[in-house]
């Protein structure tokens, strides 16, 4: 791979509007390059490809050597991470790329080491962040200190409590759970926002996300977790309801939030590398932020 490049230098005093009229000159000539396909004219059958290929990996992995899941979700937090590298640096935000990238081992470390060893481990990523920035040119310091460490939060932390559902004795069915609500939670807000959506729910962000979607979502995932809960965990179907309620809750903010870093930052998707998807962080958006509270709910209730 080639390292993401970074943005020109911003112009010194250069006012607030004068970025988002940039910014927004910036998404309109991405979206007229040639060979660029609206969202919603992807190429389904490569979507569905891809999507099939993903989940029969994650299945095997769970089902033939717990390990190889962990090293799967390594392998994607790599990628993960240098495409929020790069997305920052179009942005004029230049995180240390090597601390950052390192920041990975978090993901195997959190299995391994537990919920300790994560917190250490993120505390000391953190901290080589801020050492290997310190070094060099001071001018913009702060901005890429914050980006950096923005990101190892975002992505090998939050990635690493799957780390610590899989670790436990029923491990496996617990990422099954904590899988199966979030698409569930995807799957049933675009289909009810599709049937029956009328009422925006952040149109600034994500114009088709609707509220009736985001009862579709809440529903679908709360069944979800019902039958997940009960018929995988053995636990009580009520403890299913909550974390299916929860959980479609956090996704819907993880996707509005990755919408709003995405249209800040003037680009339509965090990278190309999976054909109908886009990046790796587009497919992640709603899972790394619906991991820690499924959890926590599963490690409270069941």
């Amino acid at each position: 791979m080639t390292e993401p490049t970074s943005g020109a230098p911003a112009q010194t005093g250069e006012a607030p509007a004068t970025r988002r009229e940039a910014r927004a000159a910036q998404r309109a000539a991405r979206a007229a390059e040639p060979g660029r396909t609206p969202r919603a004219g992807r190429n389904l059958p490569a979507a569905i490809g891809v999507g099939v290929f993903l989940g029969g990996l994650i299945i095997a992995s769970l089902v033939f050597w717990k390990p190889a899941f962990v090293y799967l979700v390594t392998a994607a937090a790599v990628v993960g991470v240098w495409e929020l590298v790069g997305a920052l640096r179009s942005g004029r935000v230049s995180p240390p790329l090597a601390p950052v990238l390192a920041s990975v081992g978090l993901v195997p470390l959190a299995y391994y080491g537990g919920a300790d060893a994560l917190a250490v481990g993120f505390a000391t990523a953190a901290a080589l962040v801020l050492a290997w920035r310190s070094v060099g040119d001071p001018e913009d310091a702060a901005r890429d200190v914050a980006g950096g460490v923005f990101i190892v939060a975002y992505v090998p932390l939050l990635a690493g409590i799957t780390s610590l559902m899989l670790a436990q004795p029923d491990g496996v069915g617990r990422i099954i759970t904590f899988m199966l609500v979030t698409v569930a939670s995807d799957t049933g807000g675009y289909a009810v926002g599709v049937l029956r959506g009328r009422t925006p729910m952040a149109p600034s962000l994500s114009p088709k996300k609707s509220w009736e979607g985001f009862a579709g979502s809440v529903v679908t995932s709360a069944l979800v977790g019902v039958a997940c809960v009960t018929l995988i965990l053995d636990g009580p179907w009520w403890a299913g309801a909550v974390v299916g309620a929860i959980a479609a809750a956090f996704a819907t903010v993880g996707d509005l939030a990755e919408s709003a870093i995405k249209r800040d930052l003037g680009i339509k998707d965090m990278g190309s590398i999976l054909p109908g998807h886009g990046g790796v962080m587009d497919r992640l958006d709603s899972l790394v932020v619906t991991a820690p509270v499924c959890w926590a709910l599963l490690r409270l209730f069941v």
